[in-house]
């Protein structure tokens, strides 16, 4: 399989800050990638130095096997749509498909109508009134017509429940029948996690984890519980992200350790979900746990008692916390 980008110590400073540190990676051809990372953590300017429109400070990046900067050839096979898409202010959405003919060689104008008519784009209106969601819109139909062997969407998920569930499936559909590398950079890990191959996680402009989708899930998890909790049983472990609420704090955690599931009983901790994983449908009620009468949930086939079903992602060891069931 051929390399599409080839970074190494790439390094980006603005000043005093540092925005991409030292990181070495590659793409690989014909791949779904996924960079993530929370908001600030140097998606954008990684995305910007892939595309020529930030010079590196330090190290070297190959992109097609070339440098991108000022060269067409380069250039002309990457298609890069961003949240914050910006267009001449007289030109109207079809104005925006029709120019885009003239920058991708492999454009697809008839997928480009279809595709314009699912998403239910107004061709007329002016760009500079759209919402941002029809915005968004406009950049997917665009990145995905383009066909282009590298296609950058960034955060293009400014879109309601339908409309990013009918972007997924077309982009897996379209993907099917003309596979390319295809780069998601977004920070809602949760609804990209089904369509990725890879996954890159930037934290402060350092990678910290370049590894395939499903090798993840089978490490990642979250855990839930009052602050101090959390902060006590994710001592020592790679976390890649999080949230607060009131009391209780949500950390999403990688790599435990092989007894992860006794500590958690021990240490009263939650395992509530793979944070690349999905919900599945709930199983008959002969497959519940006796031990919990309430309302419960089943993710990623391990139950959950009263919130103590845990389960070790590295010896797949399940058991409740509550009652020793396994």
């Amino acid at each position: 399989m051929s390399t599409i980008v080839e970074a190494e110590c790439l390094t980006k400073r603005f000043g005093d800050l540092t925005a991409i540190d030292s990181i070495s990676f590659s793409l690989e051809a014909g791949k779904i990638y996924g960079l993530l990372g929370r908001n600030g953590s140097g998606k954008t300017t990684l995305l910007r130095l892939l595309t020529a429109q930030l010079f590196a400070t330090g190290g070297t990046l190959l992109v097609f096997g070339e440098q991108p900067y000022e060269n067409r050839r380069v250039l002309s096979q990457i298609c890069f749509m961003k949240e914050n898409q910006t267009y001449p202010k007289r030109w109207r959405v079809g104005d925006v498909l029709a120019m885009a003919a003239s920058f991708f060689p492999r454009w697809d104008a008839d997928y480009a109508s279809v595709l314009s008519k699912d998403f239910q784009l107004p061709l007329t209106r002016k760009v500079r009134t759209l919402s941002r969601g029809t915005l968004s819109a406009v950049g997917i139909v665009v990145g995905l017509a383009s066909r282009a062997p590298l296609t950058i969407f960034d955060e293009p998920l400014g879109l309601d429940v339908v409309a990013r569930s009918l972007f997924y499936e077309r982009l897996l559909a379209d993907y099917g029948e003309h596979p390319r590398t295809i780069l998601i950079s977004t920070h809602l890990i949760d609804e990209v996690s089904r369509l990725l191959e890879q996954v890159l996680v930037l934290d402060q402009g350092r990678l910290i984890i370049d590894e395939e989708a499903e090798a993840l899930r089978s490490r990642a998890f979250t855990v839930t519980g009052s602050a101090s909790q959390v902060a006590t049983f994710t001592e020592g472990l790679t976390q890649i992200g999080g949230e607060q609420c009131l009391t209780e704090r949500h950390g999403r955690v990688y790599e435990c350790c092989p007894h992860c599931g006794e500590n958690a009983h021990q240490r009263s901790i939650d395992l509530v979900l793979l944070v690349l994983g999905y919900v599945d449908p709930a199983p008959s009620h002969s497959d519940r746990c006796s031990h919990d009468p309430a309302p419960w949930r089943w993710r990623k086939n391990v139950g959950l008692c009263r919130w103590r079903w845990t389960r070790c992602h590295l010896c797949d060891h399940v058991c409740c916390g509550d009652c020793d069931r396994e």
